[in-house]
Formats: structure tokens, sequence, C-alpha cells
């Protein structure tokens, strides 16, 4: 067993917040799509808890979290009371809703290729759920909504390569004895930054070389 990111209750107190802050994502979205209040609650939920559902499903943690504590399950859904009634107002701060989000994909990245590896899987393997839990969700969301999921479009700030530096940077640990709190920090740190400054610079993936696509560039 690895030794955990925080202790427990941090821990536990940090997962609530980043689930929180997918879910305003989520909910916000499902705004903007003039989806009725369950709507709302559903795409929050899913992009709050996605990623992490799959990922336990995956390696045979069952039942997963999202359904043994009730706090996970429940933080979703004041998120989305939250936006029914303020949606306005968290618009305006959607910076700072941002920042929050490129913390969870930080932490998730790096929780979720940790809890992978606990559970017997290999270095690329822990590697890719730990990815899977910190982006999962926003695909999901993407998909019930209607769009393109943001992790395939070339045209949003990169949101998936800082997660999977995030996630290679723990398994490089493992793979050389030297995840500790504070490496793990690190790498979940280093995901953090480089998502904000991808959102500050607007750096994106390359498109194929001598692309010659129909598709209308939006």
């Amino acid at each position: 067993m690895l030794e955990p990111l925080f202790a427990p209750s941090v821990q536990h107190t940090l997962d609530l917040i980043g689930i929180f802050v997918f879910a305003i994502s989520g909910a916000l979205l499902a705004v903007r799509k003039n989806f009725d209040v369950f709507g709302i609650a559903v795409l929050a939920e899913v992009t709050a808890l996605g990623g992490g559902l799959f990922r336990d499903l995956i390696i045979g943690a069952v039942p997963p979290a999202a359904f043994t504590d009730l706090g996970y399950f429940v933080t979703p859904l004041l998120a989305a009371l939250l936006i029914v009634f303020l949606h306005p107002q968290v618009e305006r701060i959607q910076l700072g809703v941002n920042v929050f989000d490129a913390a969870g994909l930080g932490l998730f990245c790096v929780t979720g290729t940790t809890k992978a590896y606990d559970y017997g899987l290999g270095l690329t393997q822990s590697a890719t759920l730990g990815l899977a839990t910190a982006v999962g969700g926003g695909v999901l969301r993407d998909v019930l909504a209607n769009e393109v999921p943001s992790l395939l479009r070339w045209d949003r700030d990169l949101y998936a390569v800082p997660a999977i530096v995030g996630a290679t940077m723990v398994v490089l640990c493992i793979r050389y004895d030297t995840l500790t709190p504070f490496t793990s920090s690190l790498a979940a740190i280093t995901a953090f930054v480089l998502r904000l400054l991808a959102m500050r610079y607007h750096w994106r993936a390359p498109r194929a070389w001598n692309r010659r696509s129909t598709v209308r560039e939006e």
C-alpha cells in the first residue's frame, strides 16, 4: 500500500471541495442548455462523480465511494441547488470557479492514480485511470448535454494534458520508490499550475499535419 497523500479527514475534505466545484461546472452547463431542475441535478452529479465511479468500477472498489459516503452524493445536489437560484452571480465569478476546477483536476489525477495502483494495476494502467478520474466526469457531462466533449476539441485550452503530466509524475515516483506526501503534492500542484497557464495563455494541442478537414471551425 502507498502512503496516503493526506490524512484521511483532510483527504475527505479536499475530495468534497473538488466534487463541489466539478458539480458547479456541470450545473452551469445545464442552465445554459435550459435544462429543468432535475436535469441540472443529474448533470451536477454526473460531472462530479463520473470519473471516480468509472475508476472504482474498473478496479473493483465496489460499492463505489459515491454510494457509501452520503457526503459524496449530497454535495453535488447542494451545488445544483446553489446554481438554480444563484447562477447569474456564479457566472460572474467564473474565473474563480475555473481556478478551483483546476485544483480539483490536479488533486484527482493524483489520488486516482494512487488508488488504482493500490488495487494492483500496473503503472501505465494506474496513470490512465488517474486521467480518467480527473476528466471522466467532464466527458460524461458533455455527452449528456449533446456536445463534443471539451477533452476532444482543439479550440479548448489544454485540460487532459495537465492531468496526464500529474499522473505520469506519480507513477514515476512509484517506479523509483520516491512517492511521498511531498512528491504527491508536487504532482498535484504541477497539474494545477499547467492548467492555469493553459487557461491564461490559451495553450492548445496541435492538430493533424496538413489537415484537410471540411468541418467548419467554430
